[in-house]
């Protein structure tokens, strides 16, 4: 269940939601989204040290909540909600079912998800979110390399690639000074041509290991519309969901 709360921080209220786990022991965790601040506590944590957990963070929370009011709302996986894939916001649709743990099926452009009944909660939420992002990373692990495959000779580079699908919490992708390329399983979520343009990026590391000119002159050699594709990455990242 969900509570409601609230404190004063000088002449400014703060709402809060608590969802409460036996699963978590000790830790009290906020977190700041478009939806307002929400905070997953152990059951047994009092309303006066959540109250004055949140008073200790509150110049946090104030600064959070100002840059997370551009951002997108979290999901509650609900059915009418949506999810990105490849930039479409395909539907979800969410059923209960015999089954022991939640699943995940993309059918004609719609993500059907089966969860056993009585989920409830950050328990719900957490069951049903390791499925989904399970399947952007077997999507991810699919795509990714053909497209590195395709613009490896654009940019001169030989030979084959080492490509790895990882939980970036920071960035798109990453490139290890052995020439393995590890990409977020969020890429999945973004328009092929903004994709491209992150592969690009890390495959101009391999020549370039920094962001000197030399770098930005690789990068728009092979993709003369990389600075339009890079803004718009920028946008869409600020709007994912998950």
């Amino acid at each position: 269940m969900t509570e409601r709360s609230s404190v004063h921080f000088g002449t400014t209220a703060i709402e809060y939601d608590v969802r409460r786990s036996e699963r978590r022991r000790k830790t009290v965790q906020i977190t700041v989204d478009g939806a307002g601040v929400h905070i997953a506590a152990p059951v047994e944590t009092s309303e006066e040290e959540l109250q004055a957990i949140v008073r200790k963070r509150a110049p946090w929370i104030m600064r959070k909540a100002s840059s997370a009011a551009l951002e997108a709302p979290p999901k509650r996986f609900v059915s009418g909600e949506t999810l990105p894939y490849l930039g479409r916001n395909v539907g979800i649709i969410v059923e209960s079912g015999r089954v022991r743990s939640p699943q995940v099926r993309f059918d004609h452009w719609r993500f059907r998800i089966t969860a056993p009944a009585g989920l409830s909660g950050e328990e719900r939420y957490d069951a049903i979110r390791k499925p989904v992002v399970g399947w952007y990373r077997t999507r991810a692990a699919d795509r990714l390399p053909k497209v590195v495959d395709q613009w490896r000779p654009q940019l001169g580079l030989t030979g084959t690639c080492r490509v790895l699908v990882r939980d970036q919490k920071t960035r798109w992708a990453s490139c290890a000074p052995d020439g393995t390329l590890r990409f977020n399983w969020r890429t999945m979520m973004l328009k092929p041509a903004l994709i491209e343009y992150v592969v690009v990026h890390e495959l101009a590391h391999l020549i370039h290991p920094n962001h000197s000119q030399d770098f930005w002159t690789t990068v728009t050699k092979a993709m003369p519309d990389a600075p339009d594709r890079r803004k718009a990455l920028q946008a869409a990242g600020r709007e994912l969901p998950l």
